[in-house]
């Protein structure tokens, strides 16, 4: 015979509240007393006092270690604080060190960099004086081969003076300028040597 659907109500509420009552007693609640839970084991089995022993000398190590890792890692902070300061005063007393040994080289750098000025300021008046210069050796040749009867031997060969005098001028000129180009050169490699 079936079920009727009463009973069939009836074994569902049972049903439920069985299943309210054991989800409360399950861990569902406050959490108990472990002093209380241990009687409780204890006195059910008595041999599980090993176990219980064993558990309770692994928390004990478990937390000596835990303290003794807070222990180090408040040492280590410190350390690391002191290394800071340290270090950041060490970098302000290297920086004024440094700062004094770049200020004794500083009249070396001066000294180079006038120089460097002075040669390129020479150089450009130097550069000034070929155009005159090769004006005139032109001007000196173009007469030489006009060849004009009415001068002298001797006009001609003063022209002759003046035009070697002048090739002669213009080449020291050449010579001077390639002499003021090394020389500028040399000064720009040592005015990077002085700045590295």
């Amino acid at each position: 015979m079936p079920p009727t659907p009463s009973l069939c109500r009836a074994r569902g509420w049972w049903l439920l509240l069985w299943l309210v009552v054991f989800a409360a007693g399950a861990g569902c609640g406050p959490p108990a007393n472990p002093e209380k839970l241990r009687e409780d084991v204890l006195k059910a089995d008595p041999g599980f006092s090993e176990v219980l022993a064993k558990r309770d000398e692994q928390a004990n190590r478990i937390a000596l270690m835990e303290r003794e890792l807070d222990l180090k890692r408040s040492q280590v902070e410190r350390q690391i604080t002191q290394l800071r300061s340290g270090l950041k005063a060490a970098t302000v007393q290297v920086n004024e060190k440094i700062d004094k040994i770049r200020l004794l080289v500083k009249p070396d750098q001066d000294r180079v960099a006038l120089a460097f000025n002075m040669a390129i300021q020479e150089r450009r008046a130097k550069q000034a004086q070929p155009p005159s210069l090769s004006k005139s050796i032109s001007q000196l040749r173009k007469t030489l081969s006009a060849a004009n009867a009415a001068w002298s031997a001797d006009e001609r060969a003063k022209m002759e003076r003046d035009l070697q005098e002048r090739l002669k001028e213009a080449e020291r000129l050449d010579h001077e300028l390639d002499g003021l180009a090394q020389h500028i050169q040399l000064l720009k490699t040592k005015r990077i040597l002085l700045h590295l």
